[in-house]
C-alpha cells in the first residue's frame, strides 16, 4: 500500500537539488578572485522535473542535476562570479531546502498517524 510514495520521492529530490545548489554556489564563491573562472549554476528544479519527470522510470528522480554557465557578466580578469547573485542563490536554496524538509516531515507524521503510531 505504501510502497511507492511519490510525494516523498519528490521532496527528497528537492532537498538534494537545494544541497547541490548550495555546493555549486560555495564553489563559485571560493573561486571569486580566480582569473578566467566561469560561474556555474544548477538547473532550476522545475527544469529538472521537466527533464526527468516524464520518463516513467522508477528511479527518474535520482538523476543528477545539470550545471551550466551562470551567464553573469565578466570582470576585467574574466571571472564571472557575482557575489550578489551567489548570495541570492544561497538564500533561495536555503528556503527550498527548509520547505522540502518541512513537507517531507509532515508527510511522514501524517503516515504515522494514519497507521496509528502517532509521533
Amino acid at each position: 500500500m505504501f510502497t511507492d510514495l511519490e510525494v516523498l520521492k519528490l521532496y527528497s529530490a528537492m532537498t538534494r537539488h537545494a544541497a547541490e545548489s548550495q555546493r555549486v554556489s560555495a564553489e563559485n564563491v571560493s573561486r571569486y578572485g580566480e582569473a578566467g573562472y566561469k560561474a556555474q549554476e544548477v538547473e532550476s528544479f522545475q527544469d529538472y522535473l521537466n527533464r526527468v519527470g516524464g520518463t516513467g522510470a522508477p528511479d527518474a528522480l535520482k538523476a543528477n542535476f545539470k550545471t551550466s554557465d551562470a551567464g553573469t557578466p565578466a570582470a576585467p580578469n574574466g571571472n564571472t562570479v557575482s557575489l550578489e547573485h551567489e548570495i541570492f542563490k544561497t538564500a533561495e536554496a536555503f528556503g527550498q531546502h527548509n520547505m522540502a524538509l518541512t513537507v517531507y516531515s509532515k508527510s511522514l507524521d501524517l503516515l504515522r498517524t494514519a497507521i496509528g503510531r502517532g509521533r
